[in-house]
């Protein structure tokens, strides 16, 4: 199994989890359902608060600082985009999204954003 999968099969054992001790939803959810297109969305705002968190770390982003600011957590910066990554493949097992399935969709999807830049888009 690679390791994309086994972060996949990671996740649902914590899916399955969360359904049985949290009361989340079982999962594929039907995406036609209003409920659970709110649940997806729920989860995406949560996922999007863990990647602002990781950006609280960097603490050089400002151009108008004249300062520097030494030194950099990499350790709590890679723990941040861990937990962006847990609500990330979380939302596509909900979904119903495989890591095969992905994976084929980012492989496609990356030689498409490859032409565009050679295209001049």
């Amino acid at each position: 199994m690679d390791r994309f999968a086994q972060m996949f099969y990671q996740q649902v054992e914590f899916n399955e989890l969360l359904r049985d001790k949290r009361d989340h939803p079982n999962f594929p959810l039907d995406l036609s359902i209003k409920e659970n297109q709110q649940f997806l969305k729920s989860l995406a705002y949560e996922c999007m608060h863990e990647l602002f968190e990781s950006n609280m770390l960097l603490k050089n982003t400002k151009k108008h600082r004249s300062t520097e600011l030494t030194g950099f957590d990499r350790e709590a910066y890679k723990e941040e985009l861990c937990d962006v990554l847990h609500y990330l493949v979380g939302i596509m097992i909900y979904s119903g999204i495989s890591a095969n399935e992905m994976f084929e969709t980012y492989m496609k999807k990356g030689k498409i954003n490859v032409e565009r830049i050679n295209g001049g888009y």
